[in-house]
């Protein structure tokens, strides 16, 4: 394989810049650095050999290995964030790299997802283990997302065709499972799993 081309995807302009200069400090080319996931996919072979994105950016928008045209995708993952984790693994992504890890392990992770492998992070072990573990259904998750944004249980209720007695019992289920105090600690706790 020749020389492999990157397409960097992190919301931060500081920290994009940063990400490309150290790839190609360590031999990769950087062919386009994205504040968002691309709309339309390239076609098929006209993409970049990898996708080194921010999870947090692969947890907010659509993504999946279509998309991709073909790319490999390595997610950089907080570690501390098994629902992030979670999302990035959903969109199809190959690779995994704990943010807080180091160049030489970044440039590990990017040669060998551009050679068709697989690669987890040492550190983010643990983090795929309590993200097989979340708790939630899908339907705790999405009255959870909704009280988040701050709606009361009749609009939440409205939005996703429940009556409010059902959504009141999803967030009393919520705040349960996740051992919270009430529907704001519920909130906290999920927002720091990275669960929504």
């Amino acid at each position: 394989m020749g020389m492999i081309g990157v397409t960097v995807v992190y919301e931060a302009r500081l920290l994009r810049a940063a990400l490309a200069e150290l790839l190609e400090s360590g031999g990769v080319r950087v062919v386009a650095s994205l504040p968002h996931w691309p709309r339309e996919a390239a076609p098929a072979g006209a993409g970049p050999d990898v996708y080194v994105a921010d999870a947090e950016c692969l947890a907010s928008c659509a993504v999946s290995r279509t998309v991709a045209g073909g790319s490999a995708l390595l997610a950089l993952v907080p570690a501390q964030r098994p629902g992030v984790l979670r999302r990035a693994h959903a969109a199809g992504a190959t690779g995994f790299v704990d943010k807080n890890g180091s160049k030489r392990r970044l440039l590990e992770a990017v040669r060998c997802v551009a050679g068709g492998g697989q690669f987890i992070d040492d550190t983010l072990a643990l983090g795929f283990l309590q993200a097989a573990e979340m708790p939630l259904t899908r339907r705790e998750l999405s009255v959870l997302s909704l009280a988040a944004e701050g709606e009361p249980v009749a609009q939440i209720a409205a939005a996703l065709h429940l009556s409010p007695g059902t959504v009141r019992n999803y967030m009393a289920s919520v705040i349960r499972k996740v051992g919270a105090r009430n529907r704001i600690d519920a909130v906290r706790i999920a927002r720091g799993a990275g669960w929504t």
